[in-house]
Protein backbone atom coordinates (compact mmCIF):
# COMPACT_ATOMS: atom_id res chain seq x y z
CA UNK A 1 0.00 0.00 0.00
CA UNK A 2 0.99 3.22 -0.96
CA UNK A 3 2.34 5.68 2.21
CA UNK A 4 -0.50 8.11 1.36
CA UNK A 5 -3.02 5.41 1.46
CA UNK A 6 -2.12 4.82 4.66
CA UNK A 7 -2.78 8.11 6.08
CA UNK A 8 -5.99 8.72 4.02
CA UNK A 9 -7.72 5.86 6.16
CA UNK A 10 -7.15 7.55 9.50
CA UNK A 11 -7.65 11.01 8.09
CA UNK A 12 -11.03 9.89 6.05
CA UNK A 13 -12.12 8.54 9.59
CA UNK A 14 -10.95 11.22 11.83
CA UNK A 15 -12.73 13.55 9.92
CA UNK A 16 -15.83 11.39 10.23
CA UNK A 17 -15.37 10.91 13.66
CA UNK A 18 -15.38 14.82 14.46
CA UNK A 19 -18.72 15.17 12.55
CA UNK A 20 -20.12 12.28 14.88
CA UNK A 21 -18.91 14.12 17.44
CA UNK A 22 -21.29 17.03 16.33
CA UNK A 23 -24.87 14.69 17.58
CA UNK A 24 -25.31 12.66 20.63
CA UNK A 25 -25.43 8.88 20.43
CA UNK A 26 -29.00 8.11 18.97
CA UNK A 27 -31.06 6.93 21.65
CA UNK A 28 -34.01 5.56 19.78
CA UNK A 29 -34.85 4.79 16.38
CA UNK A 30 -35.88 7.85 14.52
CA UNK A 31 -39.34 6.64 12.72
CA UNK A 32 -40.54 6.15 16.97
CA UNK A 33 -40.62 9.90 17.24
CA UNK A 34 -43.57 11.14 19.07
CA UNK A 35 -47.13 11.09 17.31
CA UNK A 36 -48.77 13.24 20.06
CA UNK A 37 -47.62 17.01 21.14
CA UNK A 38 -44.49 16.68 19.25
CA UNK A 39 -44.95 15.60 15.56
CA UNK A 40 -48.98 15.80 16.19
CA UNK A 41 -50.80 15.61 12.66
CA UNK A 42 -53.93 16.81 14.42
CA UNK A 43 -52.51 19.80 16.01
CA UNK A 44 -53.92 23.10 13.96
CA UNK A 45 -52.46 26.05 14.73
CA UNK A 46 -53.38 29.04 17.05
CA UNK A 47 -54.12 32.27 16.04
CA UNK A 48 -51.40 33.23 18.35
CA UNK A 49 -48.84 31.21 16.74
CA UNK A 50 -50.52 30.54 12.94
CA UNK A 51 -47.79 28.59 11.58
CA UNK A 52 -46.21 24.87 12.33
CA UNK A 53 -42.57 24.71 13.06
CA UNK A 54 -40.59 22.20 11.25
CA UNK A 55 -37.79 21.29 13.03
CA UNK A 56 -34.63 20.17 10.64
CA UNK A 57 -32.03 17.98 12.34
CA UNK A 58 -28.43 18.34 11.64
CA UNK A 59 -25.60 16.17 10.48
CA UNK A 60 -25.96 12.55 11.75
CA UNK A 61 -28.82 13.16 13.69
CA UNK A 62 -32.51 12.20 13.32
CA UNK A 63 -35.69 13.86 14.17
CA UNK A 64 -35.92 12.57 17.42
CA UNK A 65 -32.69 12.75 19.23
CA UNK A 66 -31.74 16.29 17.96
CA UNK A 67 -34.98 17.91 19.26
CA UNK A 68 -35.69 16.12 22.65
CA UNK A 69 -35.55 19.57 24.61
CA UNK A 70 -36.30 22.24 22.08
CA UNK A 71 -39.63 20.30 20.82
CA UNK A 72 -41.29 20.17 23.92
CA UNK A 73 -39.93 24.14 24.97
CA UNK A 74 -41.98 25.50 21.36
CA UNK A 75 -44.96 23.11 22.11
CA UNK A 76 -45.19 24.08 25.64
CA UNK A 77 -45.31 27.19 24.64
CA UNK A 78 -48.15 26.48 22.19
CA UNK A 79 -46.30 25.83 19.05
CA UNK A 80 -47.61 22.47 16.67
CA UNK A 81 -44.08 21.02 16.06
CA UNK A 82 -42.68 18.95 13.55
CA UNK A 83 -39.45 17.38 12.91
CA UNK A 84 -38.54 14.93 10.00
CA UNK A 85 -35.53 13.07 8.72
CA UNK A 86 -33.54 13.45 5.63
CA UNK A 87 -30.76 12.34 4.22
CA UNK A 88 -30.57 8.55 4.80
CA UNK A 89 -27.78 6.39 3.37
CA UNK A 90 -28.72 2.92 2.11
CA UNK A 91 -28.00 0.62 5.33
CA UNK A 92 -26.95 3.17 7.71
CA UNK A 93 -29.98 3.52 10.42
CA UNK A 94 -30.21 6.00 13.03
CA UNK A 95 -28.18 8.34 11.44
CA UNK A 96 -28.88 10.67 9.10
CA UNK A 97 -28.17 13.72 6.95
CA UNK A 98 -25.58 11.86 5.02
CA UNK A 99 -27.04 12.13 1.76
CA UNK A 100 -26.45 14.85 -1.18
CA UNK A 101 -28.01 17.84 0.55
CA UNK A 102 -29.99 18.68 -3.00
CA UNK A 103 -31.48 15.57 -2.77
CA UNK A 104 -32.45 16.76 1.18
CA UNK A 105 -33.98 19.44 0.29
CA UNK A 106 -36.78 17.61 -1.80
CA UNK A 107 -37.46 15.47 1.52
CA UNK A 108 -37.52 18.48 2.97
CA UNK A 109 -39.78 20.24 0.73
CA UNK A 110 -42.30 17.37 0.31
CA UNK A 111 -42.60 17.67 4.29
CA UNK A 112 -43.11 21.05 4.22
CA UNK A 113 -46.22 20.39 2.10
CA UNK A 114 -47.16 17.30 4.38
CA UNK A 115 -47.33 19.24 6.98
CA UNK A 116 -49.21 22.57 5.53
CA UNK A 117 -51.69 19.85 4.27
CA UNK A 118 -52.45 18.51 7.95
CA UNK A 119 -52.48 21.68 9.68
CA UNK A 120 -54.27 23.96 6.91
CA UNK A 121 -51.51 26.37 7.78
CA UNK A 122 -50.68 28.74 4.51
CA UNK A 123 -46.68 28.67 5.62
CA UNK A 124 -44.03 26.99 8.03
CA UNK A 125 -41.46 28.27 9.97
CA UNK A 126 -38.05 26.20 9.96
CA UNK A 127 -35.73 25.89 12.76
CA UNK A 128 -32.43 23.84 11.70
CA UNK A 129 -29.23 22.72 13.52
CA UNK A 130 -26.14 23.07 11.91
CA UNK A 131 -26.99 21.16 8.66
CA UNK A 132 -30.49 21.55 9.22
CA UNK A 133 -29.82 25.68 8.98
CA UNK A 134 -27.86 25.33 5.97
CA UNK A 135 -30.02 22.76 4.10
CA UNK A 136 -33.28 24.53 3.69
CA UNK A 137 -31.83 27.73 1.90
CA UNK A 138 -31.54 25.19 -0.62
CA UNK A 139 -35.49 25.01 -0.89
CA UNK A 140 -36.02 28.49 -0.47
CA UNK A 141 -33.88 29.51 -3.35
CA UNK A 142 -34.43 26.80 -5.76
CA UNK A 143 -37.45 24.36 -4.90
CA UNK A 144 -39.94 27.26 -4.33
CA UNK A 145 -39.85 27.34 -0.74
CA UNK A 146 -39.93 30.88 -0.29
CA UNK A 147 -43.70 30.77 -1.29
CA UNK A 148 -44.59 28.29 1.57
CA UNK A 149 -42.25 29.50 4.43
CA UNK A 150 -42.44 32.53 6.77
CA UNK A 151 -38.97 32.07 8.63
CA UNK A 152 -36.13 30.29 8.47
CA UNK A 153 -33.79 30.23 12.07
CA UNK A 154 -30.11 28.37 12.12
CA UNK A 155 -28.78 27.47 15.36
CA UNK A 156 -24.85 26.84 14.17
CA UNK A 157 -25.60 26.46 10.84
CA UNK A 158 -22.57 25.82 8.22
CA UNK A 159 -24.31 28.17 5.86
CA UNK A 160 -20.47 29.12 3.99
CA UNK A 161 -18.89 25.70 5.18
CA UNK A 162 -17.55 23.75 8.13
CA UNK A 163 -13.96 23.24 8.32
CA UNK A 164 -14.46 21.46 11.44
CA UNK A 165 -11.99 23.58 13.35
CA UNK A 166 -9.82 23.85 10.13
CA UNK A 167 -9.48 19.82 9.66
CA UNK A 168 -10.91 19.76 6.59
CA UNK A 169 -8.40 22.87 4.86
CA UNK A 170 -5.91 19.32 5.55
CA UNK A 171 -8.20 17.34 2.75
CA UNK A 172 -6.02 18.58 -0.59
CA UNK A 173 -2.55 17.54 1.37
CA UNK A 174 -4.16 13.82 0.88
CA UNK A 175 -4.71 13.05 -2.65
CA UNK A 176 -8.25 11.13 -2.96
CA UNK A 177 -9.48 12.12 0.42
CA UNK A 178 -12.17 14.34 -0.76
CA UNK A 179 -13.06 11.64 -3.42
CA UNK A 180 -13.79 9.32 -0.71
CA UNK A 181 -15.43 11.03 1.34
CA UNK A 182 -17.77 12.52 -2.04
CA UNK A 183 -18.22 8.90 -2.62
CA UNK A 184 -19.24 7.34 0.45
CA UNK A 185 -21.06 10.38 2.62
CA UNK A 186 -21.67 13.11 -0.10
CA UNK A 187 -23.58 15.10 2.76
CA UNK A 188 -20.92 15.83 4.47
CA UNK A 189 -18.42 16.40 0.62
CA UNK A 190 -21.15 18.51 0.10
CA UNK A 191 -20.36 21.06 3.90
CA UNK A 192 -16.74 21.25 2.60
CA UNK A 193 -15.92 24.83 1.94
CA UNK A 194 -16.27 25.65 -1.48
CA UNK A 195 -18.03 22.42 -3.01
CA UNK A 196 -20.06 22.54 -5.98
CA UNK A 197 -23.42 22.65 -3.95
CA UNK A 198 -22.39 25.55 -1.81
CA UNK A 199 -21.05 27.19 -4.46
CA UNK A 200 -24.54 27.12 -5.99
CA UNK A 201 -25.97 27.75 -2.62
CA UNK A 202 -24.42 30.96 -2.15
CA UNK A 203 -24.17 32.22 -5.51
CA UNK A 204 -26.41 35.53 -6.66
CA UNK A 205 -26.98 36.48 -2.57
CA UNK A 206 -27.54 34.61 0.94
CA UNK A 207 -31.18 34.93 0.78
CA UNK A 208 -34.14 34.91 -1.15
CA UNK A 209 -36.98 38.34 -0.87
CA UNK A 210 -39.68 37.31 1.45
CA UNK A 211 -38.48 34.67 4.08
CA UNK A 212 -37.18 36.05 7.07
CA UNK A 213 -33.50 34.73 8.35
CA UNK A 214 -32.38 34.74 12.07
CA UNK A 215 -28.52 32.76 12.93
CA UNK A 216 -27.86 31.92 16.11
CA UNK A 217 -23.92 31.30 16.73
CA UNK A 218 -21.30 30.25 19.62
CA UNK A 219 -18.11 31.52 19.21
CA UNK A 220 -16.74 27.95 20.85
CA UNK A 221 -18.16 26.33 17.52
CA UNK A 222 -15.48 23.74 16.98
CA UNK A 223 -17.37 21.66 13.71
CA UNK A 224 -18.98 25.39 11.55
CA UNK A 225 -16.17 27.08 11.74
CA UNK A 226 -14.80 29.84 11.74
CA UNK A 227 -18.64 30.52 14.05
CA UNK A 228 -18.35 33.90 11.58
CA UNK A 229 -19.08 32.12 8.72
CA UNK A 230 -22.17 31.00 9.60
CA UNK A 231 -23.76 34.26 9.18
CA UNK A 232 -25.94 35.45 6.39
CA UNK A 233 -25.91 38.71 4.26
CA UNK A 234 -29.02 39.78 3.22
CA UNK A 235 -31.97 42.21 4.05
CA UNK A 236 -34.06 40.07 6.17
CA UNK A 237 -31.39 38.92 8.61
CA UNK A 238 -30.67 38.86 11.89
CA UNK A 239 -27.15 37.25 13.18
CA UNK A 240 -26.68 37.05 17.00
CA UNK A 241 -23.86 35.66 18.60
CA UNK A 242 -24.81 33.27 21.79
CA UNK A 243 -21.65 35.09 24.32
CA UNK A 244 -23.27 38.45 23.26
CA UNK A 245 -26.79 37.17 24.57
CA UNK A 246 -24.84 35.95 27.55
CA UNK A 247 -20.98 36.18 28.09
CA UNK A 248 -21.24 33.37 30.42
CA UNK A 249 -22.43 30.86 27.77
CA UNK A 250 -20.43 28.16 26.75
CA UNK A 251 -22.46 26.12 24.61
CA UNK A 252 -20.28 24.77 21.62
CA UNK A 253 -21.80 23.21 18.42
CA UNK A 254 -23.76 20.64 19.74
CA UNK A 255 -25.08 22.17 23.33
CA UNK A 256 -26.63 25.38 21.22
CA UNK A 257 -28.42 23.03 19.24
CA UNK A 258 -29.47 20.28 21.88
CA UNK A 259 -30.11 22.11 25.24
CA UNK A 260 -29.08 25.40 25.37
CA UNK A 261 -32.15 27.35 26.87
CA UNK A 262 -31.04 31.15 25.96
CA UNK A 263 -30.33 30.17 22.18
CA UNK A 264 -34.17 28.32 22.69
CA UNK A 265 -35.25 32.04 24.05
CA UNK A 266 -34.13 33.65 21.04
CA UNK A 267 -35.52 31.06 18.44
CA UNK A 268 -39.15 31.71 20.17
CA UNK A 269 -38.21 35.09 19.73
CA UNK A 270 -37.47 35.17 16.18
CA UNK A 271 -40.94 32.75 15.59
CA UNK A 272 -42.80 35.43 16.96
CA UNK A 273 -41.00 38.98 16.88
CA UNK A 274 -43.93 40.75 17.73
CA UNK A 275 -44.23 39.49 21.44
CA UNK A 276 -40.02 38.98 21.58
CA UNK A 277 -38.36 39.51 24.98
CA UNK A 278 -34.39 40.43 25.53
CA UNK A 279 -32.63 37.50 25.52
CA UNK A 280 -30.14 37.24 28.71
CA UNK A 281 -28.36 34.52 30.89
CA UNK A 282 -31.89 34.47 32.85
CA UNK A 283 -33.39 32.97 29.81
CA UNK A 284 -31.40 29.39 31.01
CA UNK A 285 -34.07 29.41 33.64
CA UNK A 286 -37.12 29.92 31.91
Amino acid sequence: MLPWKRVLRPLTALLFAAAVATVPAATAHASSAPSTGWNDYSCRPSAAHPRPVILVHGTLGNSVDNWLSLAPYLEDRGYCVFSLDYGQLSGVPLFYGLGPIDKSAEQLSAYVDKVLSATGAAKADLVGHSQGGMMPRYYLKFLGGAAKVNALVGLAPDNHGATISGLANLLPYFPGAADLIKATTPGLADQIPDSAFLTKLNAGGDTVPGVHYTVVATKYDEVATPWRSQYLSGSDVHNVLLQDLCSLDLSEHVAIGLFDRIAFHEVANALDPAHATATSCAAAFS
